[in-house]
């Protein structure tokens, strides 16, 4: 009985520890939610680490808001052959969490376009090859063909910071980030990724 009661206790203050952090996110400051992504307790054992250009506090908020949704994407990431995955789209989760796996050539600049979505958030990952991806808050750019609904895409005008996309890392782009994906460093070289689409929380 004293068994019982003992795990009963521990198994209520880890779920009344875990409730509390999830709710309390909103007010984590920037330097805590780095030090939890940085922890990785996520990632379910996935050794691919986020990128460096990856926001943090919005990758908490959001992971708390859908858990199952973030859980099951990266479940895919981690069990999934990555290198004999086939070129098509994979579903995780309904509508909710998919994945689309390419094998296409970089393209230059200027065939590529800043891009936002409101419904989803992109995990970008290059299996093979490698491309350069631009990051910039859309809160500084500026629309040059608003947001279609259908395609849930705006496209942009933008700065930008951009950043040499390898297997060693993965990229999180979530609704308050224009991106601009598939540039190539040169040679216009085949590129393998995976884009995993996860339902963001409004």
């Amino acid at each position: 009985m004293k068994l019982f009661v003992s795990f009963f206790f521990l198994f209520f203050i880890a779920v009344f520890s875990a409730k509390a952090q999830s709710t309390n996110v909103s007010d984590w400051s920037t330097h805590k939610a780095k030090k939890w992504m940085k922890k990785g307790t996520w990632a379910q054992g996935l050794s691919i680490k986020p990128h460096k250009s990856v926001d943090a506090k919005e990758f908490a908020l959001q992971y708390f808001a859908n858990k199952k949704y973030w859980d099951e994407a990266f479940s895919f990431l981690k069990n999934s052959n990555l290198q004999q995955i086939q070129k098509g789209k994979y579903p995780i989760d309904g509508d909710n969490v998919y994945a689309s796996v390419t094998t296409d050539s970089s393209k230059n600049f200027d065939k590529t376009n800043w891009e936002s979505h409101h419904k989803y958030i992109d995990l970008q990952y290059v299996i093979d090859g490698e491309e350069t991806m631009g990051v910039w808050p859309v809160a500084k750019a500026t629309v040059s063909k608003p947001y279609d609904e259908k395609k849930d895409v705006a496209n942009y005008n933008a700065e930008g910071k951009f950043y040499p996309a390898t297997n060693k890392a993965f990229f999180l782009f979530f609704p308050t980030n224009a991106h601009r994906p598939n540039i190539t460093p040169g040679g216009n070289k085949v590129v393998k990724k995976i884009v995993i689409k996860i339902r963001a929380a409004e």
